[in-house]
């Protein structure tokens, strides 16, 4: 069985039922500390050593809830697998997509990954578990083991460019697309909020699942205000 290439543009919404905290939700991480914003800012992450030993402490929060795929992630790998023609494009970083089965080939991740780790000096790459046993031994702030530079996630802060060859792939996806669904995105960060746009000019169907307005709400064929957990694999079996 195949059918239209249907794009799902994810952001944290999809992964709150996983217990992975959102940022700018109604009781977003940044909304209830502003904070926390400075933790994943480029610029003051690379000038406060302080930054970014609270960065790297939220992230062992973030890592201990050992959050597993919900029933939305669940719900795309099972259209993948049917035939359906599926591409993911995801503001995550949190790798819940592949871990539900998506082919890593077939998940586009726009903001990085937080799965590993990268040198800011020199580009070495080391999973994400090193630096935590790193941290519990007493190195709060640990440097790169081959340069001494500085080590964060492999993630796109603020104050970083987004990787021109992976949005250049997720733009070509949202132009060829026949349907976009953006699900748990306020869709208020460009360049990816851009992506819906591209969708609809080149004739996709739109459906946006999110709890909240967002701007492209008034082009969307259908606006689903419903959990994600449940209206997601809902939305999903009628396509």
């Amino acid at each position: 069985m195949t059918g239209p290439l249907v794009a799902i543009l994810s952001g944290a919404g999809i992964s709150t039922e996983s217990g992975i905290p959102d940022y700018r939700g109604p009781s977003g991480l940044w909304r209830r500390d502003p904070e926390a914003e400075k933790q994943v800012t480029y610029e003051y992450y690379m000038a406060d050593p302080e930054i970014r030993r609270r960065s790297w402490q939220a992230r062992r929060e973030i890592w201990s809830l050992h959050a597993e795929p919900n029933a939305a992630h669940r719900a795309i790998a099972d259209l993948d697998r049917s035939g359906v023609p599926v591409r993911v494009i995801t503001q995550n970083v949190d790798g819940l997509h592949q871990q539900a089965g998506m082919p890593e080939r077939k998940v586009l991740e726009l903001h990085g990954t937080a799965r590993s780790v990268v040198c800011t000096a020199c580009g070495a790459r080391t999973p994400l578990q090193d630096a935590f046993s790193r941290i519990e031994a007493g190195e709060p702030d640990p440097p790169c083991r081959d340069c001494g530079g500085i080590l964060k996630t492999a993630t796109v802060m603020f104050g970083e460019e987004l990787d021109p060859a992976v949005l250049g792939q997720a733009a070509a996806i949202a132009r060829a697309c026949q349907v976009l669904v953006a699900v748990g995105t306020s869709l208020q960060v460009y360049p990816a909020a851009g992506l819906v746009a591209l969708a609809a000019d080149g004739g996709a169907r739109l459906v946006i699942v999110n709890a909240e307005p967002t701007p492209y709400d008034d082009i969307a064929d259908e606006v689903i205000r419903e959990p994600i957990g449940t209206s997601l694999p809902l939305l999903l079996a009628r396509l």
